[in-house]
């Protein structure tokens, strides 16, 4: 599996996360009990740092980075994962901040500096655009997305309920793959 050092700085990962061996980790990065990091993921922390909390999961083909120091922003823009997030298939993800209980649809985009809140929804093909802020519990749809309504009770609860499906996916793929 492709984990490597980047310039002093090796990946942190909690004993109990999944990484499938096509999934690429490099550097500044830190993955959190029971999450998972599925096949084609790209985690570049080589400027900044990434962090992901516990029971999220980074599916098929998402890619993660962060931006550098610059003289107009000292200290870069790190990537911040929180607890239960619910990466989809191919979604990019650039120096941003996604809190605990939020989904990002497939094929999503969210660039510098954006927010997701807690328990919100970024809908598949949407992008985000530097700097948005996406008010907790809340359904954002398009490009750039707008936000359409509050989330229902009942998708909150099947967020939470696909996001613990994942950890035990993990846990089956991290005794059952084979090569």
């Amino acid at each position: 599996m492709p984990i490597h050092s980047f310039e002093g700085h090796h990946p942190h990962i909690d004993s109990s996360a999944f990484i499938h061996p096509d999934a690429t980790i490099i550097g500044q990065v830190r993955i959190g009990p029971h999450s998972s990091i599925w096949p084609g993921v790209v985690i570049r922390g080589d400027v900044n740092t990434i962090v992901i909390g516990a029971e999220s999961n980074i599916q098929d083909g998402s890619i993660l980075h962060v931006t550098r120091p610059t003289e107009h922003n000292p200290q870069g823009t790190p990537l911040i994962i929180g607890d239960q997030v619910l990466i989809g298939h191919q979604v990019t993800l650039h120096a941003c901040h996604i809190e605990q209980g939020a989904m990002i649809g497939i094929g999503a985009i969210v660039l510098d500096r954006a927010m997701v809140g807690q328990r919100a929804m970024l809908g598949a093909g949407s992008l985000l655009t530097p700097g948005k802020i996406v008010p907790p519990e809340t359904l954002w749809l398009g490009s750039p997305a707008r936000q359409i309504r509050p989330r229902t009770p009942e998708e909150l609860q099947a967020t939470l309920k696909t996001t613990l499906n994942y950890v035990t996916l993990s846990h089956r793929h991290r005794t059952g793959l084979s090569d």
